[in-house]
């Protein structure tokens, strides 16, 4: 899938009632991330793909969106309403929206 092809979202209109996925490792998720995101790195996405949902569509994020094209695209050909954020994490971060670590503390991106 050519990377023009895949459908995008900005950070500050994410689509309604989707689950957002961020694909990023270990690492970065522990550092920080969006409140209500779900993680599944990138390279976990095709054995854990039966715990993503087939009801409702996918954002999908990452540091700064290359990953999460990569998932989207992923996501696209088997049968998913998926979406890439716009920027990733950098971009949620300058948009000045929230970022927690697990403990629900204040979090940064790495």
């Amino acid at each position: 899938m050519h990377p023009s092809s895949i459908p995008a979202v900005p950070v500050t209109a994410l689509t309604p009632g989707a689950l957002l996925l961020d694909v990023r490792e270990d690492d970065e998720w522990a550092a920080g991330h969006a409140p209500d995101a779900v993680h599944v790195p990138l390279h976990d996405v095709p054995a854990r793909l039966a715990e993503l949902p087939t009801d409702r569509p996918v954002d999908v994020v990452c540091h700064f969106g290359g990953r999460s094209a990569q998932a989207t695209a992923f996501l696209l050909q088997r049968g998913v309403d998926a979406r890439n954020v716009d920027g990733g994490m950098d971009a949620w971060e300058r948009a000045g929206l929230p970022v927690v670590t697990d403990d629900g503390g204040p979090g940064r991106v790495l």
